[in-house]
């Protein structure tokens, strides 16, 4: 008798895989021309962490490097470290929750290009810490060419990670972001100068980057602080702040507990100054 579990038996302990699954088959219901989508990524996969890895080579896959040797790789990397699993379900729960465009899980393991990027990195980052450096950048590469976004496979990124709209998204080697971030498009976590060491921001759990916000330099932004779309961070923030502007500057508390979750970029709910 085989130890490996059916489709029937993993659906049943997997709330998250066996609402993919019913969410599948309500659009194939509706839109059969999604059929061939469906069955590769869902109906002919036997869980969550196959589906993540079949995206991922689908995905990343060049005439150079094929799609079945990615496959391979992410079903290692997803084996070898459940912490990846894990991350992604945050993820896509966080993406669910925080952004009114996803209406369903499905959503972001098909078509958003933020979760997407999110969990290419986390496998480019695995390879990172295992020291395969050149596999990892050709992965931060593709990144970049497909997704448009850059997160270099040595910066540490948390989980529970939304981002949103996804372009033009930076991450340096050293940054550091906390649980349940979120940033919007255009943001940039750079360094300043051209010193090698550690030169990147260190993003606190709960925080709120708004579009096109640039935080430069080995600077803290404090748990649960927000950051107003348009600003430049140059110095530390504390936490539970909002700050705006060029450079930017404290204009008030955060307005909530937890801003990542909230979204809420109008300075007035923070009690900003006038």
């Amino acid at each position: 008798m085989s130890d490996v579990p059916s489709k029937a038996e993993v659906l049943a302990v997997d709330p998250v895989w066996s609402r993919i699954h019913e969410e599948a088959e309500d659009v194939l219901a509706h839109e059969p021309a999604m059929g061939c989508v469906l069955h590769s990524s869902v109906f002919q996969v036997g869980s969550l962490k196959d589906a993540l890895a079949y995206r991922f080579a689908h995905k990343l896959t060049t005439s150079e490097v094929s799609e079945q040797a990615l496959k391979e790789l992410a079903g290692f990397a997803y084996a070898d470290d459940p912490d990846l699993e894990f991350a992604a379900r945050a993820d896509m729960v966080a993406t669910l929750e925080r952004d009114p465009a996803c209406d369903t899980l499905l959503q972001p393991l098909l078509y958003f290009k933020g979760f997407q990027a999110v969990q290419a990195y986390r496998i480019a980052h695995w390879l990172w810490m295992k020291g395969r450096r050149h596999l990892a950048y050709f992965i931060q590469a593709r990144i970049s060419e497909l997704f448009g976004v850059d997160i270099h496979p040595g910066a540490s990124v948390g989980k529970g990670i939304m981002i949103d709209h996804a372009h033009s998204i930076v991450i340096g080697e050293t940054a550091v972001v906390g649980d349940n971030v979120s940033l919007l498009h255009s943001v940039t976590l750079g360094g300043t100068g051209k010193q090698h060491d550690d030169r990147h921001p260190k993003i606190g759990d709960g925080v709120l980057i708004g579009a096109g916000a640039k935080v430069l330099g080995n600077v803290t932004i404090g748990h649960c602080s927000r950051v107003a779309a348009g600003s430049v961070v140059l110095t530390d923030v504390p936490s539970n702040k909002t700050v705006a502007g060029v450079p930017a500057r404290i204009v008030g508390e955060a307005g909530c507990a937890q801003p990542s979750s909230t979204m809420n970029q109008l300075l007035s709910a923070s009690g900003a100054n006038e």
